[in-house]
């Protein structure tokens, strides 16, 4: 008699009533609040998980609950990573010539450094702990950066533009040597070293392809950026693309992270002036599971451990550090013709972290570099810097008039 594959019931995979309720109402409301305070959503999200968490044990780590809401939350990271590649904006890099490129590369090497110099004096507990950190804290998050110098006007503006091209080299060199440097960790060298560069060589493969169709079909490509296509083609392809390049890494032993960040950034690369795309991708993504990965970070966090002298003062340390290290060499962009209060908004802006940072710390900590005191203390300054670094910025660089023609390339010194 042939054997039946047991079927597997919803009610076997689905979490408990309480816990999916309260995410669904947590992803809704809490952007809601957050709005109303003034606060970005992030903050709400770990505070809420937070307190269905560690405080009140609604859901408790190790059950079927927090399993379920984990898996949620894995892709919830993976969008997140995607959408992060998928914001690079290569064209503003391309048009602005070396200058600002010189100006902002230079600025992301002096970060690491004195990052760098920062941490040894902390004691990490290992070289590759002291690695991690500086390369964690160097990150800048544009999802601070833009939305401050649009609502200021001053995109546009020299300032603006050194800023904005400082922060994507920051936040893809950090990024990217990350996720490489976990791979170092992870095989202790050897051959597996080789898993990616033969991640970039399939990149590069798919990018010549991908290249070459749009330029021979671009009618067929043209209902990718349709706004009224039934299918959501765009979306498809977007997440078909997320996919094979999450799927290859786990092919190859890589972290998924890093398939799913070169994914989004291949994809800004190859389609420019994608702005309705990434909308719609920000609202699928945005609107619910990445919400459940800030909510699942919080259910998750050490609460306990910061309870203890030594661990709260390295989470001080760390915050204390990674804003020095952003400050201080910001104040060379006086060099480049801007004024010192000038300087100094935009080294304050660049402190700003959101996100992406919390997924590194998290890297971090499954990697074994960085203790769940460390990853407090990372997730803490995405809570302090979320909220200050705006509001400061707002106050150094007052709002300005939007000036014809801002985003131009002659809008600014390129020398």
């Amino acid at each position: 008699m042939m054997a039946t594959t047991p079927v597997v019931l919803a009610s076997e995979v689905l979490p408990s009533a309480s816990p999916i309720i309260l995410i669904g109402l947590g992803a809704f409301t809490l952007p809601l609040i957050a709005g109303r305070l003034k606060l970005p959503a992030v903050v709400l999200e770990l505070l809420f998980g937070l307190l269905i968490g560690p405080m009140l044990l609604i859901i408790e780590t190790g059950t079927r609950d927090a399993e379920f809401i984990a898996l949620l939350a894995e892709l919830g990271l993976l969008l997140l990573m995607f959408l992060a590649g998928f914001e690079i904006d290569f064209e503003r890099l391309e048009r602005q010539g070396t200058g600002p490129l010189i100006t902002g590369v230079s600025l992301f090497l002096l970060f690491l450094g004195a990052a760098w110099f920062g941490f040894g004096l902390l004691g990490p507990e290992s070289t590759n702990q002291r690695i991690f950190l500086t390369l964690l804290t160097s990150a800048a998050s544009l999802g601070i950066v833009i939305p401050a110098l649009r609502t200021t006007g001053r995109s546009g503006t020299k300032q603006g533009q050194l800023t904005i091209v400082t922060a994507i080299i920051a936040e893809f060199g950090s990024a990217t040597a990350i996720v490489f440097f976990g791979v170092i960790v992870a095989s202790g060298g050897g051959w597996r070293l080789l898993a990616v560069p033969t991640l970039f060589a399939a990149m590069a493969a798919v990018l010549v392809i991908m290249r070459r169709a749009a330029w021979w079909y671009p009618e067929r490509f043209e209902r990718l950026f349709a706004k009224d296509d039934p299918d959501e083609m765009g979306i498809r392809a977007s997440l078909a693309l997320l996919f094979v390049f999450v799927g290859l890494s786990l092919a190859l032993g890589v972290e998924a992270i890093l398939g799913a960040f070169l994914a989004g950034a291949l994809f800004a690369y190859v389609f420019r002036n994608i702005e309705e795309l990434e909308a719609r991708l920000t609202g699928f993504s945005y609107g619910f599971f990445i919400p459940v990965f800030f909510i699942n970070v919080g259910i998750g966090f050490p609460l306990s451990q910061l309870g203890e002298p030594g661990v709260l003062r390295r989470a001080l340390a760390l915050i204390g550090i990674a804003i020095a290290i952003k400050v201080g060499p910001s104040l060379l962009l006086a060099l480049r013709g801007l004024s010192i209060k000038e300087a100094l908004g935009s080294g304050v802006l660049l402190t700003g972290q959101l996100s992406v940072i919390i997924a590194l710390a998290e890297f971090g900590v499954e990697l074994g570099v960085l203790d769940e005191g460390l990853e407090a203390g990372a997730i803490l300054l995405v809570g302090v810097t979320a909220i200050l670094s705006p509001i400061i910025f707002r106050w150094l660089s007052p709002t300005v008039e939007a000036t014809d023609g801002a985003d131009s390339p002659a809008a600014m010194d390129k020398t």
